[in-house]
């Protein structure tokens, strides 16, 4: 989208989230787009980018629906400091691809994908023999006054202020009148923790939280950057599968903490989908706050929601990818 001015950007992106829901949902509605503070061209907010490597050794991005690998000087969507060590004018053979990332608090780091981490400043390419692979590096990132653990690698929004600003999407998302702290409450996808920890901090230390994630590392990572909340648990599963095990084991008085329960759901790219959907259905939560990063995904699922007793209450939707056809939005579904 980088042809395209950021106002009009922003535009092309409501009238996809609106069609999508009113084709799959029937849902009317005029959410706008909203850009994050500081935002004036759309450049400057990546604080990861992954590089691919050419046969010759040469970094760059993939070409459009291609995997050839373009040359380039710059990467005009970086922040600062990660363009500052991107190392575009070097060459990699023997390498698939080139991590780079900059982290809110600590240094930035360049990542192979022979060796597992590297920060800047150490060589990123072996010499002779393939070093055996460290154990995965951890780095912190900073939210308000905040602090959240997790691999280098590990999954964080890649917009500088993106965090940030879900926090408090999902913090505004909530109804307090139907919030429970003491309820069954979930957190399913829910990485290392940080939107677990955004409701923790609105509602207080009585919070009980599970927050569920199939990667293990994140799961570790969540369980400290939950610890302050005795209330929070985190667990490593698929989130399907942890939901089905639920339904199988859970007493009638765990049903009815669920049926009391706040639930964010923040799917990968594909949503969550008829399973997810489903079972969540079944146990019947208070509210459920969605965070999309694909508008047809979340369509599709609301649609699903709707059909089973629940109403779209309320959505706002973020440009946390400007020049770029990708927008995420924030669903409350009540029941």
């Amino acid at each position: 989208f980088g042809h395209i001015t950021p106002d009009h950007q922003r535009e092309l992106k409501r009238q996809v989230l609106a069609e999508a829901l009113e084709r799959m949902a029937g849902i009317e509605t005029d959410v706008k787009i909203e850009a994050l503070p500081g935002e004036i061209d759309g450049t400057g907010w990546r604080t990861r980018v992954r590089l691919h490597v050419a046969e010759d050794g040469t970094p760059g991005p993939y070409s459009a629906r291609s995997h050839r690998v373009i040359p380039v000087q710059d990467l005009p969507l970086a922040t600062a400091e990660l363009a500052a060590i991107a190392p575009l004018d070097e060459k990699f053979p023997g390498e698939s691809v080139i991590d780079v990332v900059a982290p809110s608090s600590g240094n930035p780091w360049v990542l192979s994908s022979q060796a597992d981490s590297k920060p800047v400043g150490k060589s990123v390419r072996g010499k002779g023999q393939r070093p055996k692979l460290p154990k995965p590096q951890t780095i912190v990132e900073t939210v308000g006054e905040r602090e959240f653990k997790l691999d280098v690698r590990g999954f964080w929004q890649v917009h500088r202020a993106a965090a940030e600003t879900l926090t408090a999407a999902v913090q505004d998302a909530v109804d307090e009148s139907l919030f429970d702290p003491r309820a069954a409450n979930l957190d399913l996808y829910g990485g290392v923790g940080l939107l677990a920890a955004a409701l923790g901090d609105r509602f207080g230390y009585t919070l009980k939280i599970t927050t569920v994630e199939s990667d293990s590392r994140a799961t570790d990572h969540a369980a400290d950057n939950l610890a302050e909340w005795l209330g929070a648990a985190s667990v490593t599963a698929r989130v399907e599968r942890y939901l089905q095990q639920l339904r199988a084991s859970a007493s009638s008085a765990e049903r009815e903490r669920l049926r009391h329960a706040t639930v964010i759901l923040d799917p990968p790219r594909s949503g969550a989908g008829k399973a997810v959907v489903g079972e969540l259905a079944d146990f019947a939560p208070a509210q459920i706050v969605y965070v999309a990063c694909d508008p047809v995904a979340l369509a599709r699922d609301v649609a699903l929601f709707t059909a089973r007793g629940y109403e779209l209450v309320k959505l706002r939707a973020f440009d946390l990818f400007p020049n770029t056809h990708h927008v995420e939005a924030v669903a409350t579904l009540r029941r």
